[in-house]
């Protein structure tokens, strides 16, 4: 899938876990440019000099967690698409993702489908 000036979309990973970013990356490294995060204040830097077009955003992450980088990088851009990724599959977590706010919520472990059609449906919008 690529942007209008015919390069691919942008998609930054804040995974603090090798192995989860290592699954992300092979799933979407042939149709999207992905780069990682390893925290929530690298999601934040990255956020600034990478400009992507889309986010996965894990939860629980070390120095600072999603929930606070997610609420740090709204106050800087409304429209930027966050899907929050967590290990969490309650409801409640389904909801305190979304208030701190992210558009979307998918729970680990991540299957290739639902991946790549949470990234087109965020990324058409």
């Amino acid at each position: 899938m690529e942007t209008e000036k015919n390069a691919p979309i942008k998609v930054l990973v804040a995974e603090d876990t090798d192995s989860n970013y290592l699954l992300v990356y092979t799933l979407l490294k042939k149709e999207y440019d992905v780069k990682r995060a390893c925290n929530g204040l690298e999601a934040i830097e990255m956020y600034e000099s990478y400009h992507p077009d889309i986010i996965l955003m894990d939860m629980k992450m070390p120095e600072m967690d999603g929930f606070a980088a997610t609420k740090q990088i709204r106050e800087r851009d409304k429209e930027i698409p966050i899907i929050a990724v967590t290990a969490f599959a309650f409801d409640q977590d389904r909801q305190k993702a979304i208030q701190a706010g992210c558009n979307d919520y998918m729970s680990k472990p991540i299957s290739r489908d639902i991946l790549k059609e949470m990234i087109r449906k965020w990324s058409s919008k």
